[in-house]
């Protein structure tokens, strides 16, 4: 990994764990990046290893609050006060100082700093998460572009929390685990926050099966459907074939969407009537409306096309 220090420790999937050996962060929707602070350098890198300290200027007045310490966080691009992966998109591989610096006036970045690996030449990874965490604590960071966030020991108010303001999720952390380089770990573990809804089938794309995603969304004003994207996860063989036996006498020639279907997804379509309803988990959405991480959990014969909404 070039110039990197270290490879970042990586969290597992899973179910939020309870106990009091537990402490719990929110989980920001950004990109990870290691800040390698040594009096008066200062060095972003990427979890890849990339270095990134060009594309956010904005953060390089870090290095005046600390002489030497080696921090690990989350690059996040807050818009209408929640993070927006989107919106951080147009930030994240710029190397061109100018466009650079364009950006962090319009579209400043907030780096939310979880934890200490370094501090005045010491090497802290081999300290458990409490203690890397308080000293984090001491160092009183804090400014306009950057933060030291908030640990809770209630971990189901910390994700009902995350769910009232809209954020990704939970990091849940063992407080007596060691920093390991690189390996993702069940001492970490990221708790998504993920959410259902209902939405109608306006058609689909074949794939590796004969359905490789549906095309799905909302009755708008005009009874046209308002596009909320393509769900491919979820789709096995039993939901297949409750799918096609609805489907295939719905086809159409025409595409029930109102506009906004990408190229992409349009490409092959094969478009039906918009009278079949089915039930999506997701993650959460797009500033446009569409939905992140979709999978689909069954079919709602029960619901009518008229009920559904955005609103739920």
């Amino acid at each position: 990994m070039p110039g990197a220090p270290l490879k970042p420790m990586l969290a597992m999937t899973g179910q939020l764990p309870a106990g009091a050996a537990w402490a719990y962060e929110f989980k920001w929707d950004g990109i990870r990046a290691l800040a390698d602070l040594s009096h008066g350098s200062r060095h972003f890198y990427a979890r890849s290893g990339v270095e990134v300290t060009t594309a956010y200027p904005e953060l390089l007045n870090l290095a005046e609050q600390v002489d030497d310490a080696l921090l690990d966080g989350e690059v996040v691009l807050f818009t209408d006060g929640q993070p927006s992966f989107t919106a951080l998109a147009e930030r994240m591989h710029v190397r061109n100082p100018a466009k650079a610096a364009r950006l962090a006036a319009t579209a400043p970045v907030t780096y939310m700093i979880f934890d200490l690996l370094r501090l005045d030449g010491v090497d802290l990874t081999a300290r458990p998460w409490r203690e890397r965490r308080a000293a984090l604590e001491s160092l009183g960071l804090g400014a306009a572009r950057w933060a030291v966030p908030p640990v809770f020991t209630d971990g189901p108010a910390t994700w009902a929390a995350a769910g009232e303001h809209g954020l990704e999720g939970v990091m849940a952390k063992r407080a007596d685990s060691v920093y390991r380089p690189g390996v993702r770990s069940p001492d970490w573990v990221k708790v998504k926050l993920e959410v259902t809804g209902d939405f109608v089938v306006g058609g689909w794309r074949p794939g590796a099966r004969r359905i490789g995603g549906l095309l799905v969304g909302v009755p708008g004003p005009d009874g046209r459907l308002v596009y909320r994207g393509r769900v491919g996860g979820g789709i096995g063989a039993a939901i297949e074939r409750d799918l096609l036996r609805e489907l295939e006498p719905l086809r159409a020639d025409a595409s029930p969407f109102a506009a906004g279907v990408p190229r992409e997804d349009a490409r092959g379509a094969i478009w039906v009537s918009p009278r079949v309803v089915v039930e999506v988990r997701y993650g959460q959405r797009t500033p446009d409306g569409r939905l992140r991480f979709p999978r689909i959990l069954r079919l709602r014969p029960d619901k009518p096309p008229e009920e559904v909404s955005d609103a739920g």
